[in-house]
């Protein structure tokens, strides 16, 4: 293991992967669904040298790089040689588009981005609103054609590129910024430093109890925190291999398993349902897999995952992009439905009245508060918007805006999200994007977009739209959920609408999300039960 690890504020992922291939350079550690593999030695050396094809190209430390990549071992070493340079890898969700996607560049004002070919068209399609991007690093063989006041370099001309030997990153240099979505604005890009980066890492190393033998599946996305850093982390700190799939696919999830002897993996709460909701097969407790962690962990999820496909823990966990994980499961300690016991070595956790920030006594809801006890071991900020960070940060607190119970032995337990936001897939989403992406069709007046409860036992939402159509408009629903798929990402589709007079308001204007859910979907519009258009 990284000779670090007990020393949360000193690590970062960049040193842990120089010291394993310094130690180790033979020893295998990734491979990919799309048929790559690397060495700890390899991995290393393309790292290095992709940060001195960047700098080669211009890119200085502290400047910011975009990542719009899908899971490889080439999006690996790309975020890892981002790293080296002491530059800022600005981790793209490849579903974005549209406003979702400019908003994200302009905000990061990226002159550099490094994109798969098949995604490059989204970025061309922004090109009149893009005023700093000036060059385009792409991976693979496209047809899009990009503006010749861009400059167009492929990926794999790194490989000629000489090592960088510049200084090592710091772990209070800002490693990346991932963006997460308010409700009141844009989404809000978090500003995270190495050891902020290695300690999701770290925390898992704990909660799963990583051992040398153990082997990760990554089947959640790079450009997010579980992904990367919970998971791909972890495989450099405890010095493990690990199989990287392009894309989560429930069909072949089991059979992924089995084929790569992986031991651990992760799931969200709507993965976990997708896998769930296969078809049972006689081959379902044929794997090695011995521990998962799913956030949440619905008591149902956690029974199936034990008694039908043999997992012998699955676990929990609580936390958020800004404030790493502060909250985790215990091998052996089920806890089905509960978050599980904060790491009181590195977080100080506090239940609180949401309104005095005054503590709340076991047993009762408050909201969940967090702060560090490691050095750089959170966020540094938001982007651009530090009256955001001042908010988040009251009374000395950051403010999750979660709701939580802790009990008389120290389970914490998430209950539900105080502020108004969405999650669907994995995703929070901002109501304000949507509401500007739906706004300016024809024919609307007024919209709101706001949260329902996801069937299932997923633990998530699907978005839901109140219409206000114009004088004289009638609306067609089929027809606004076509136009608005067009510009949301995926994950932001609205899948229930209904049409109303007005929008409920409170004195001062502010739309009240919380009287339309509490008016639920029944009799909406509902977009996956419609007829195919």
């Amino acid at each position: 293991m990284y000779s670090r690890i007990h020393e949360p504020h000193a690590c970062t992922l960049t040193d842990a992967l120089s010291e394993w291939a310094a130690s180790q350079p033979d020893t295998p550690w990734l491979h990919d669904s799309q048929g790559s593999a690397l060495t700890v030695g390899h991995a290393f050396t393309d790292s290095q040298r992709f940060a001195g094809f960047l700098h080669q190209l211009g890119v200085q430390p502290e400047e910011r790089v975009g990542v719009f990549m899908s899971n490889s071992c080439a999006m690996a070493t790309t975020v890892f040689g981002i790293g080296y340079l002491r530059s800022t890898a600005v981790m793209l969700n490849t579903e974005l588009r549209s406003s979702f996607l400019r908003h994200q560049l302009n905000d990061c004002q990226l002159a550099t981005i490094v994109v798969d070919a098949a995604l490059v068209e989204h970025i061309v399609s922004q090109a009149d609103e893009l005023p700093h991007l000036k060059t385009l690093i792409v991976l693979g063989e496209g047809h899009a054609t990009v503006p010749g006041r861009w400059r167009h370099v492929a990926w794999l001309d790194n490989e000629a590129s000489p090592p960088w030997k510049g200084p090592a990153p710091q772990p209070q240099d800002i490693f990346c910024i991932m963006y997460t979505s308010g409700t009141t604005g844009p989404s809000k890009g978090v500003l995270m430093p190495h050891c902020h980066c290695a300690m999701f890492g770290l925390g898992a190393m704990r909660s799963m109890e990583v051992a040398a033998h153990d082997k990760y599946y990554i089947c959640l996305p790079l450009f997010h925190a579980n992904g990367l850093f919970m998971q791909l982390g972890t495989t450099v700190l405890a010095r493990i291999p690990a199989f990287l799939k392009q894309r989560f696919s429930a069909s072949t999830w089991l059979a992924d398993i089995r084929a790569t002897g992986a031991t651990l993996t992760h799931h969200l709460g709507t993965t976990a349902m997708f896998v769930i909701n296969q078809p049972p097969t006689a081959q379902d407790r044929n794997h090695n897999l011995r521990a998962c962690m799913s956030g949440p962990n619905p008591a149902q999820h956690e029974a199936v995952f034990r008694e039908r496909f043999g997992v012998k823990d699955v676990l929990s966990g609580f936390g958020m992009t800004e404030v790493g994980i502060p909250i985790w499961g215990r091998l052996g300690h089920s806890a089905p439905n509960a978050a599980g016991w904060a790491h009181e070595d590195r977080y100080e956790i506090c239940i609180a009245d949401p309104d005095t920030d005054a503590p709340v006594p076991a047993g009762q809801t408050g909201e969940i508060l967090v702060r560090p006890k490691v050095p750089f071991g959170f966020m540094a900020g938001y982007l651009n918007v530090p009256e955001k960070t001042v908010e988040a940060w009251r009374n000395l607190w950051f403010h999750t805006g979660d709701a939580g119970i802790r009990d008389a032995q120290g389970l914490i337990t998430f209950v539900d999200r105080i502020k108004d936001c969405i999650r669907r897939r994995g995703e929070n989403i901002s109501a304000t994007e949507v509401e500007a992406v739906v706004g300016q069709l024809p024919g609307i007046h007024e919209v709101a977009a706001y949260a329902v409860p996801a069937q299932g036992a997923g633990g998530e939402d699907e978005v839901m739209l109140a219409l206000v159509p114009s004088e004289g408009a009638t609306l067609d629903m089929a027809d606004i959920v076509r136009q608005a798929s067009a510009q949301l990402p995926r994950f932001a589709k609205p899948r229930y609408l209904r049409q109303m007079d007005s929008l409920p308001k409170t004195a001062t204007g502010k739309i009240q999300r919380a009287i339309l859910r509490q008016q639920g979907s029944a009799d909406a519009y509902d977009a996956e039960a419609a007829p195919p258009q």
